[in-house]
């Protein structure tokens, strides 16, 4: 029998391994920001609660679901959101993980060997580098989680990327991902009509794609900054990206 101070000891090195890991994945995504603040989009990472609206749609499926999920997460950071989604991987569910920034790929690589909440799920996870737009995955996906900053892109951008997530979800899948809030206040601060142009060019977009297919969301107010979660489904979307192809 192992004694009982034993388990205090390993739940003690968890929590502080656990906090160090925090506390430099906010020292790294605060350094990105700093320098590639298009792609990075924020200067924190996801909290906690926005992490965990993020990943509802695959813990429904995981509940209702007697098959294993493949799950998609792009734009996944220093994995503040991957964390909460390992955890709730099922057997034989897979978790392939997109990033674009090669710090950020490094990190993760590293995170699943050192970090407690992925070593567990670490063989059923993929760290994948490059553009969503530009990778050829292999599968298509039960769920996906995006984390990209839309509002920081071109209309034509955010299209493409929407078309990719959707051709690459299964009939049925779930999308899910956020758009900070006070950002359209943000940009009219900002010089030069373009701009503000832009960012309405975005906003309609994704307003209109929500008002077709949405399911769901809400707002974390808990996040920095405050985030809008918005859930579609792929039922009345698969139409569409095979006319849009």
């Amino acid at each position: 029998m192992v004694p009982k101070t034993a388990f205090h000891s390993v739940t003690a090195m968890e929590a502080t391994h656990t906090e160090s890991a925090t506390l430099a994945g906010r020292l790294a995504f605060l350094r990105e920001a700093t320098r590639t603040f298009r792609t990075t989009g924020a200067i924190a990472p996801s909290s906690a609660g926005l992490a965990a609206r993020l990943a509802e749609r695959l813990a429904g499926e995981r509940h209702r679901s007697h098959r294993p999920l493949s799950v998609l997460e792009v734009g996944a950071g220093t994995g503040s959101v991957t964390r909460t989604l390992a955890g709730l991987l099922g057997p034989q569910d897979r978790l392939d993980v997109v990033e674009l920034n090669p710090r950020f790929v490094d990190l993760l690589d590293r995170a699943l060997v050192t970090d407690p909440a992925l070593c567990a799920a670490s063989g059923d996870i993929r760290i994948v580098p490059g553009s969503i737009t530009r990778l050829e995955l292999g599968r298509r996906y039960d769920v996906i989680v995006s984390c990209l900053p839309f509002a920081n892109f071109e209309p034509g951008e955010v299209q493409e990327i929407m078309d990719r997530y959707l051709s690459l979800l299964v009939p049925g899948g779930h999308l899910s991902y956020f758009r900070y809030l006070g950002t359209r206040v943000l940009r009219t601060l900002l010089p030069g009509r373009a701009e503000i142009v832009r960012h309405r060019s975005v906003t309609a977009l994704l307003t209109g794609i929500e008002s077709r297919y949405g399911t769901g969301g809400g707002v974390v107010w808990g996040n920095l900054p405050p985030a809008r979660v918005v859930h579609l489904r792929s039922e009345r979307t698969v139409a569409r990206a095979a006319d849009a192809a």
